[in-house]
Formats: C-alpha cells, structure tokens, sequence
C-alpha cells in the first residue's frame, strides 16, 4: 500500500512550494507561486486560452510526439550554446516572448523583465500592449528591445508608432497577425467574474480593461488596433515603411510560410498565442516542420507557445527553428520574484537545453538536426 501511494504521489509530480526563488527546480515551479500572489482576474488573463483551452493543452501535449535520439560516445565536455540571429551571437537560442500589461504581475513590469534581460543577455521581445513605455525598457534593458507590433487600424496610428521604435533603434519589428479575426477569452472571462475587487481603482473600467489609446505606446493613436482588413498587401505596405528587420508572427502553415517569404519578410513566428488566438487544437511544434519547410532556408523560423524544459527547445531546434520564445513561465517567476524571478527561469531554460545536448551527443547547436528527433 505504501508503495502504491508512492508510486501515486511521484505520478502527481507535484511544482515546489516557493519560498525563495533560489529554490525552483523547474519552470513548472514557478506556476503555483503566481497563482498564490495574484487576483483572480490577473491569473485568469495570462494562464487562460480560447474557447475550451484546446489548444493551450494541444502545446504541451504535441512536445509527447518527438522522441529523442540521443548519440553516444560524443565529446561533450565543453557545450556551446551560441547561435547567430540577423548578425547578432546570441548566447542561447531562447528568447523572451512579448506578453502585454506586466505590471498587472509585478510593480515593476517590463522594467523588471528587461533588467533580467539584460543581466543574462537575452532577447526581449515588447509587447505593443505594454504597460511600459519601450523608452524606459531599452534604458532598463541596456539596449533596445524587439518590437512587437499590434497594428494600429488606420495606417498613420501605424506610421507614427514604427517611426517611434525605429528611431529608438529597436532592431527587430515583430509584427503579430494571429488575432485580427479577433477571440474569445472565456476562462479568462470567468475568473474576471470570480474577482470581487473593484477594478476601477486601477483601470478605466469595471472589467479592469482600459482604453487602448491610453496604452503607453497608443497614446494619441485612434481607432484602435489589429485590423481584421489586413491582407498580404499590408505586409508589403509595412515592409516599405521600415528599416527594421520584419518577423511575422502566427503563422502556422506552409502556404502561409511561403507567402511571407515571397512577401519580403526576414523570418516568421510559428505562434498560436501560446494558445490564446484561434481554437485550433494544434500544437505549434507540430506545425513547425511545415513552417520550416515553407520557407526552404531562406528565413529563419522561430517558434513559442508551451515551451517549458530544455528537452522542449531541444525538439524545436532539432526541427528547424533558429530560436525558441518563453512566454508564461517568465510571467509566473515575475509574479512572485519579480526580476531575480526572470533570471532564474532563464538560468533553468539553459542550463536545461545544456544538458540535453549533452545527453544526445550535440555540442553545440549546429549538431543539432531533424536526425536528433523521431
């Protein structure tokens, strides 16, 4: 009987009780810690998807359809995790993904997220919906971060917002397509119900929402964003307005893939919105080998959503993508640590891609291939 209740409690794999962030073992860690300090309706927005959260669940889900093949009798006694993105060496191939208001997370936000970012020399991605102006990141980051781009419905919303990041120097636009057809929250939508605070202390509303011209990065900028108008001929109309490198992102498919390449893009995100933009019930790292396929090694591909262990980025790697997004597991060690937080959970990420390598006999990232995956 007490074997059984062993077996029983190991199969639970229950996340640590945080007390210091010193203490995480694994991303997961990190999820109960957040859930602890947040309100219900701040939880509820980051750790919901669309619909019956199909597709947030599929992200983990499809990391179970790769297997490793890992390779013996390998010199791995000295790994290198650099990889080179539009020129620039990256020390790992991981990156942070743009995640909108952070300051309902933490005090700090943003500013937290990019002093991490810039103590362990990663790339942060920020978000359009950011609760703090990119000004005040690239000075807390160090350098300008990449740009997210949620476009403005009329086009001089859109001028006036790439000039301003562009002339920051923000190196990388990132333009997101994946929710023009717009969404629906619903269990985000229900622990909002489940908050019995009055959000119009903090926000515009009841709802807790706010107006998207009083965003940091909208200001004086109407009419709203993500115009479900956008077509093809929008990219072409952005890809003239900017000096930026320009990434898509949400895209999904081969034939999309091949359009962006033949549209002028310098490479893709192969993104649901880490399952919050369309009930698809499709992982992304099932869609990665298409994406990449589409773009015939033209562009590079990048790839996030319910990326949360080394053997995770491993698999991405392994099937094409030049470099892999975290999203909520930053968000998390935010919430309860705020920027030590980030770091550790960037600390884990590699130091957990590290030993896969390792393991699988690939020193460094070039070794890594679609051999090392069945």
């Amino acid at each position: 009987m007490a074997g059984a209740a062993w077996a029983q409690a190991l199969n639970q794999n229950p996340a640590l009780k945080l007390s210091t962030v010193e203490e995480a073992i694994t991303l997961m860690d990190f999820e109960e810690a957040a859930r602890r300090v947040l309100p219900p309706a701040h939880w509820g927005y980051m750790a919901s998807g669309v619909d019956d959260d199909a597709t947030l669940r599929a992200n983990r889900e499809g990391f179970t359809h790769f297997k490793l093949r890992p390779r013996r009798l390998v010199d791995v006694s000295k790994v290198d995790l650099k990889t080179e993105v539009f020129g620039t060496v990256w020390d790992s191939p991981i990156f942070l993904c743009p995640i909108g208001g952070q300051k309902m997370f933490h005090p700090e936000g943003e500013v937290a997220v990019a002093k991490a970012a810039g103590a362990k020399n990663v790339v942060q991605v920020l978000s359009t919906a950011t609760s703090t102006p990119v000004e005040e990141v690239a000075m807390a980051r160090g350098t300008p971060p990449w740009y997210q781009l949620y476009m403005p419905s009329q086009w001089d919303g859109n001028e006036r917002l790439v000039r301003r990041v562009e002339a920051l120097g923000c190196p990388v636009l990132v333009w997101t397509v994946d929710l023009l057809g717009g969404r629906n929250l619903e269990t985000a939508e229900r622990f909002r119900r489940a908050d019995t605070r009055d959000c119009t202390a903090c926000h515009a509303s009841a709802r807790g929402g706010r107006a998207i011209d009083a965003l940091p990065m909208m200001s004086g900028i109407t009419g709203g964003m993500n115009p479900p108008a956008a077509s093809w001929a929008y990219l072409e109309r952005l890809r003239k307005l900017t000096r930026m490198k320009l990434v898509l992102k949400g895209i999904e498919t081969r034939e999309d893939a091949r359009l962006a390449r033949e549209h002028g893009v310098d490479g893709v995100v192969v993104s649901n919105h880490g399952g919050r933009a369309t009930e698809t019930g499709r992982a992304t790292i099932d869609a990665l080998g298409e994406v990449v396929d589409g773009v015939g090694g033209q562009i590079p591909v990048f790839v996030d959503s319910g990326f949360r262990r080394g053997t995770d980025i491993f698999k991405a790697l392994a099937l094409g993508a030049k470099a892999v997004g975290i999203g909520r597991p930053y968000v998390w060690a935010l919430s309860a640590f705020g920027q030590k937080g980030v770091e550790r959970v960037i600390d884990i990420a590699r130091a957990e891609l590290q030993l896969t390598m390792r393991q699988c006999g690939t020193p460094t990232i070039k070794d890594i291939t679609r051999g090392s995956v069945i």
